[in-house]
């Protein structure tokens, strides 16, 4: 549904070892500069995640209310995904990684904060 996602980030360098992580957890390689103030982090198939200084030259803020999902194999990628994140400068927000439900739709989750304060979901689904 869309064709790309861009946070932003002041210390690209801290940037880059958290996105490092908790992509690898889902299987995405590393980050690709695509110039010294932007990462491109691809999948096949899968629209792009950058990281960026904001081109404006202001302090990078995140989004109040806002949350970028991305799709996990299983709840253990999940798990994976959060521990690399919490290790490489991120922090655990809301509730912990476990089984959510809404009405029929059943899904397991995950949420971190990146080190700028974007917050981020890993996400399974069960079906329903």
């Amino acid at each position: 549904m869309f064709s790309h996602v861009v946070v932003g980030a002041d210390d690209l360098a801290r940037a880059k070892t958290f996105y490092d992580a908790v992509f690898a957890a889902l299987g995405v390689g590393p980050g690709v500069p695509l110039s010294e103030t932007r990462l491109l982090y691809r999948r096949p198939g899968s629209p792009n995640f950058m990281v960026t200084k904001p081109i404006n030259g202001g302090a990078a803020t995140n989004a109040n209310g806002g949350t970028i999902g991305f799709a996990a194999e299983s709840p253990e990628a999940i798990d994976a995904w959060h521990a690399a994140g919490c290790a490489n400068g991120g922090t655990s927000c809301e509730d912990a990684p476990g089984v959510r439900e809404m009405g029929a739709f059943k899904f397991y989750s995950a949420y971190l904060r990146d080190p700028q304060g974007n917050k981020l979901c890993a996400m399974h689904s069960f079906g329903g």
